[in-house]
């Protein structure tokens, strides 16, 4: 993914050893996941992703620092947060967590999309990158109090604003077993927390 598209002014264009780079990395990652889909996640070395993406095993560790980095690296972080920042300041806190999260969605190139499906899937699938799924949740709440501290003109450790953060992300937390990788799926569940929490109704 380019980073022009997370640059909300003036962007510069990469040089030519960062658009390598960032090649690099993209094959790193695309061969590794053909690998795992094709033999299993467990059953593929990091020897096997070097060979196949035609870089050394010291090459993948400048990228990736594990196996299991690999596939927990999200690149799509920075692109949320500017699109949150980007909503207007009269849009409720969940409203603009759902536009921001659709509308990083909406930027990705088809095969962007289907490479977040993928992993998205692949994180739900295998053991023990569900764990380390778990213990990431605390980083990606962190991330979330982060945005939503900045909105409300707050710190980030403010109960209050951990307790937001902590709201929009459970229904991710709750539902990606069975969304495996649906991203729809995730964004329904989302919205139906939102609206509840609007109304102040059960069913």
């Amino acid at each position: 993914m380019s980073q022009n598209r997370y640059m909300s002014a003036e962007p510069v264009a990469p040089g030519l050893r960062e658009r390598k780079k960032v090649r690099t990395r993209a094959v790193i990652r695309s061969e590794a996941f053909r690998l795992f889909e094709e033999q299993g996640y467990a059953e593929t070395t990091i020897e096997q992703i070097a060979e196949a993406a035609d870089v050394s095993p010291s090459t993948f560790f400048r990228y990736f620092p594990t196996k299991e980095q690999l596939v927990l690296a999200d690149d799509l972080d920075p692109l949320m947060m500017e699109v949150f920042e980007s909503q207007p300041a009269d849009v409720p806190l969940f409203t603009a967590f759902i536009r921001a999260s659709e509308g990083m969605f909406s930027l990705l190139e088809p095969e962007e999309l289907e490479f977040e499906r993928r992993r998205q899937k692949l994180l739900n699938s295998v053991p023990e990158l569900k764990r380390a799924v778990w213990q990431e949740m605390s980083r990606t709440i962190d991330m979330v109090a982060a945005m939503v501290a900045k909105r409300m003109g707050k710190q980030p450790d403010d109960l209050h604003v951990r307790a937001l953060a902590g709201a929009m992300v459970g229904p991710v937390i709750a539902v990606m077993d069975q969304a495996q990788g649906d991203i729809e799926v995730v964004m329904d569940a989302v919205k139906y927390v939102a609206e509840r929490l609007t109304v102040g109704a059960d069913e």
